[in-house]
């Protein structure tokens, strides 16, 4: 994962000094309390997996969440992704005890917690709107979890104090413990709602659409700096998004919803490379769907025949074309097919060419090659590097 320039402080003190801590220490042989170690890496720290068995919601006889089964490993950074209505910010608030399940049942490690109440459930929660309290400054919105927790369980004001202090170091935020939240940048904020949210020790940490407030760049250092915090504090984490480039460059694992149901977890190269449904390889990745005719061993794209490397399911079928799938091919070479340029324009650092390859199917782009002049109206000859192909229902 890529890094900022930025130093992340060491874990914070009072993590490692708590029993219950991922990073408290560990009596030695002799009986004696072992010296702190080095800042963990967060491959060594104890973390809870979370199991969804069965899980289902309903609202109003409208199905929300459809008999989902997951399992999310100790210390993992999982992805829900998928389209507006789909599903995942409902499984989040079922995960968080914000809504009870219509049927199923949670498990965080061998602790059935269906039943159990947000408190008891130990999840720490941020929201996409930050959710801070803006009559207070930035060190008592971090501490509030802590201050209004019963007399019994409550830390004494000096741990509160520390607490608060290790986190703004950890959130990089130190020296801002007095402003309030109208004098912080909406970067700044999200950084506190998280710190808020890690100050109560977290079983489970749960974002919902953390960034979506954000400008762009803002967007992509600030995701960055979350992957630095999950890696160095070692939660089970998971994350809400509608953004692709986010989930496939900040999780380990991403889970695609669709319609209640999920349709597929993998990792990044996973659900990129190996789509297993016709939705997320449509979903995914920038991809058109072109309608094709499927023969045992090629595929007719409007006029044009094209060898496939796999025997296929003779009939319908659909193709999904990302950018990459497309290369410049040899003029006569065998496996060329003409496409008319429609349109050259950047997307990011890249060049790309809109091509029209027959009057009745939806257009596709390629990516060019550097140097490579190509004006509107100009006819390339084209290949397939890679055929994701599905058997149309």
């Amino acid at each position: 994962m890529s890094t900022t320039s930025s130093a992340l402080s060491p874990s914070p003190r009072f993590w490692r000094d708590s029993p219950s801590s991922p990073w408290a220490q560990s009596p030695s042989s002799n009986g004696d309390t072992a010296t702190d170690s080095p800042a963990s890496t967060g491959t060594d720290k104890p973390a809870v997996a979370i199991r969804a068995e069965g899980l289902a919601k309903s609202f109003d006889g409208t199905v929300a969440i459809e008999r989902v089964d997951l399992d999310v490993e100790p210390g993992e950074l999982l992805a829900l992704l998928g389209p507006s209505g789909s599903g995942k910010t409902t499984f989040l608030r079922l995960i968080a005890g914000l809504e009870a399940p219509t049927a199923g049942r949670i498990l965080f490690g061998e602790e059935d917690a269906t039943r159990l109440s947000v408190r008891d459930r130990r999840v720490g929660f941020v929201f996409q709107n930050y959710a801070l309290f803006r009559h207070l400054t930035v060190a008592e919105n971090i501490a509030y979890g802590l201050r209004v927790r019963p007399r019994r369980t409550r830390p004494a004001d000096k741990e509160i104090r520390r607490r608060v202090a290790d986190l703004l170091e950890l959130v990089q935020l130190r020296g801002l413990d007095k402003r309030h939240p109208a004098q912080l940048s909406g970067g700044q904020r999200q950084r506190v709602a998280l710190a808020r949210a890690l100050a109560v020790e977290p079983r489970v940490l749960l974002l919902d659409e953390p960034f979506g407030a954000l400008d762009a760049k803002v967007r992509r250092d600030l995701r960055r700096w979350l992957r630095e915090v999950h890696d160095r504090t070692g939660h089970t984490t998971l994350f809400v998004t509608h953004d692709q480039e986010e989930a496939l460059e900040l999780a380990d694992r991403v889970a695609i919803f669709n319609r209640g149901t999920i349709e597929q977890v993998g990792t990044p190269d996973d659900v990129l490379d190996h789509p297993a449904t016709a939705f997320v390889a449509g979903f995914v990745g920038e991809a058109v769907r072109l309608p094709v005719d499927a023969g045992e061993s090629w595929i007719r794209i409007g006029p044009h025949q094209v060898r496939t490397p796999e025997e296929n399911v003779a009939g319908p079928a659909e193709l999904f074309v990302r950018p990459r799938d497309l290369v410049v091919a040899r003029p006569g070479a065998d496996d060329a097919i003409p496409a008319r340029v429609i349109a050259v324009r950047r997307s990011g650092t890249s060049r790309r060419a809109e091509l029209s390859l027959a009057a009745d199917l939806p257009t596709v782009e390629i990516e060019l090659p550097e140097g490579r002049s190509v004006r509107r109206g100009d006819v390339l000859p084209i290949a397939f590097a890679t055929l994701r192909l599905f058997t149309s229902r």
